[in-house]
């Protein structure tokens, strides 16, 4: 994959994971490549048994992200933005949002569009007090396509995604933690540090309880329910004698005798 294109770099540091955009002459503006890209990580971060918690950064000083790169998305047939963009971009920032693995944001800039809708799929957000978010789609006669209208709406509520979408209004790094977009605000240059203390935090906790508690949450919040529920109702079942005996009886080809322990 080219500069020009942009990709995305995964660091592992002890039990953390370091996500980073990589397209900083660009304002980390994500093409397809850098999707698909985010889409492998995801997947290779949810298979993995050795990590604790993911960090999600970008490179540069100016911007996080300022969303898809327009030049390649403005010159799409309406069925290619639809098939390329918009089902890509939800599938993977979905994979994000269900990461097993809670996810930081260290915001070392400014975050529209698209950008932050990848950053509503995180669980915690730290931010440089310059950065600045924003939804500018209906400026250039669009409208958010990766979940601003819906994840971002649990995050923030409709209003104020309201708000923001319908008059393209920034709002600083302050305006941003008083909603409950962002946790921590921080000096410029100190996010990705900020962020690596708390994943470090985190990383000191016991693992399947943090995940558990992260499924959970978001449960409660109407998110992945059925597979939330019937994952741990499943894990649950499986440590019972009677799981024991199901299986063995099976293998036994004989009745099963459960005694409901």
């Amino acid at each position: 994959m080219s500069l020009a294109e942009g990709f995305v770099s995964l660091e592992v540091q002890g039990l953390i994971a370091v996500v980073r955009l990589e397209r900083a002459a660009k304002l980390n503006a994500l093409t397809p490549e850098m999707i698909a890209q985010l889409g492998q990580i995801a997947q290779e971060l949810d298979k993995r048994t050795d990590l604790r918690a993911v960090v999600l950064t970008a490179s540069g000083d100016r911007a996080f992200c300022v969303g898809a790169d327009i030049r390649v998305w403005s010159g799409l047939q309406p069925l290619d933005m639809w098939r390329q963009w918009v089902r890509d971009g939800h599938r993977v920032f979905d994979a994000w949002a269900n990461l097993r693995l809670p996810v930081i944001a260290a915001i070392n800039g400014h975050a529209f569009g698209g950008g932050l809708e990848l950053l509503a799929t995180t669980d915690i957000r730290v931010s440089e007090v310059t950065a600045t978010f924003a939804l500018p789609e209906a400026g250039i006669a669009t409208c958010p396509g990766w979940s601003g209208t819906q994840r971002l709406v649990k995050l923030i509520g409709p209003s104020q995604v309201k708000l923001m979408a319908l008059t393209g209004r920034r709002i600083g790094a302050t305006e941003a933690q008083r909603i409950g977009l962002v946790q921590d605000i921080c000096e410029p240059g100190t996010a990705l540090q900020q962020a690596l203390e708390i994943a470090g935090q985190i990383a000191k906790q016991a693992p399947i309880s943090v995940q558990l508690t992260k499924q959970l949450i978001d449960a409660g919040n109407g998110i992945n329910v059925a597979a939330v529920l019937e994952g741990m109702a499943g894990a649950l079942a499986a440590t019972t004698l009677d799981a024991k005996e199901g299986l063995a009886s099976f293998n036994e080809r004989r009745p099963a005798d459960y005694r409901g322990v």
